[in-house]
């Protein structure tokens, strides 16, 4: 029996499609499985009378985060719904349904990197109405805007600046947004009980710092998924990616090590700092550059995280404001300076652009965050009563400690 031209062409696209699919889905669950890790960062970090809380809060949250962006989200940001027949959403292998999937697990990011912030004191579900809406509207307002070219944003900027914004896997997309979202919450709930105490800060150790460091592994492997398979193919994948998210990774815990002095909760969280920092412009830059951008990342990290704990009045428990807003806003600027030609970078890529971007995001993130959180407050309340917060947030939500000798 003889094959036709059009037989082979039509069985070497199903196997395309298969194989894009299939990539994509190993993609989302390696971002799924970073959930995990942003839950053992928190669990290890608060203490040990809010442990069950972070858990219970990060799966909640993915929870409402899924329905917020299914029913919302993706539509706001891509135009595109599910309310087709199946074989209608089924069509190409699924791949559109897995492509959902995995820039679900970088929109509920959102909320995960919030809920750092926030531990200790916060009401349940407030936040999870609050979830709802910043996943369902504030979030992907911008990620249309830059991944989708919504609203003529990016189109302006090729007209004005022969480029647009450049944000590969999502440094300011995902990252920037969760954290200065974060910092407006922290805002609203003031500092936990017991930080100030005599006119001094007083900082609260970490309960479990084997769990901090398995959430910090987590988070660190998973990112390679979260990197490298943003290129949503097989044919766009690119070792260039691999290595430099390997490099800034290296370079944030290099930095963190020496200016956090040792002490582990800064070590493990260098490596993140950087690789949230090369998110922007891991497709672009030389692996020097990527080190170099990492190791910005990680000193920041170290040195605004210290000085907000002990100088100012803003209680960021996990520090996701410094870790996730502010390397986040540095690697959407650090994209258009190493991922220059000059040095060493593809190009493609201009500096302004990367600048009025990144503030452009910072600017939804927080007018929506305040939006969102300022209604929310006024209706019912952000803060658990001072009662509920003396006795843990998991006594006074969940009704179990952590341990039963608690």
């Amino acid at each position: 029996m003889s094959v036709t031209a059009s037989q082979v062409h039509g069985a070497v696209q199903t196997l395309t499609q298969s194989s894009d699919t299939l990539f994509l889905l190993l993609g989302a669950i390696m971002v799924f499985l970073m959930h995990a890790g942003f839950a053992f960062l928190e669990v290890g970090t608060v203490r040990h009378k809010n442990q069950v809380n972070a858990l219970v809060k990060i799966l909640a949250d993915f929870g409402i985060s899924a329905l917020a962006y299914f029913f919302i989200g993706y539509w706001v940001a891509y135009g595109a719904n599910f309310f087709a027949d199946a074989q209608t959403l089924s069509q190409g292998n699924g791949y559109e349904l897995v492509k959902f999937f995995f820039l679900l697990t970088f929109a509920a990011a959102i909320p995960a990197i919030v809920s750092g912030g926030i531990a200790e004191r916060a009401r349940f579900y407030p936040i999870l109405v609050a979830t709802f809406f910043t996943v369902g509207l504030v979030y992907p307002v911008f990620e249309g805007m830059i991944w989708n070219g919504n609203f003529g944003l990016q189109a302006w900027f090729e007209s004005q600046f022969g480029y647009g914004f450049h944000d590969f896997a999502g440094s300011v997309v995902v990252h920037g947004v969760g954290g200065w979202i974060a910092l407006v919450a922290v805002l609203f709930l003031g500092m936990r009980k017991g930080r100030i105490r005599a006119g001094k800060h007083t900082n609260f150790a970490p309960s479990n710092i084997p769990f901090l460091a398995l959430g910090a592994w987590i988070l660190s492997v998973g990112w390679f998924g979260f990197n490298v398979m943003s290129a949503q193919t097989l044919n766009g994948i690119s070792g260039l990616v691999a290595m430099n998210s390997l490099m800034a990774m290296v370079g944030g815990i290099v930095a963190a090590l020496i200016a956090g002095k040792n002490d582990p909760g800064f070590i493990h969280n260098g490596p993140l700092a950087g690789l949230v920092a090369i998110c922007a412009g891991s497709d672009l830059m030389h692996p020097i550059g990527s080190l170099i951008t990492g190791a910005v990342a990680g000193a920041l990290f170290v040195y605004l995280f210290t000085y907000l704990q002990n100088k100012t009045k803003i209680d960021d428990v996990l520090g996701v404001w410094p870790l996730h807003g502010v390397c986040g806003a540095w690697g959407g600027i650090a994209a258009g300076i190493f991922g220059q030609t000059a040095l060493g970078g593809l190009g493609g890529v201009s500096f302004v652009v990367q600048l009025l971007g990144t503030l452009v995001g910072i600017g939804i993130a927080v007018g929506g965050a305040l939006v969102v959180y300022g209604i929310i407050n006024k209706v019912s309340g952000l803060r658990l009563s001072e009662e509920d917060e003396f006795n843990g947030a998991d006594l006074a939500i969940h009704k179990i400690s952590a341990t039963s000798d608690d």
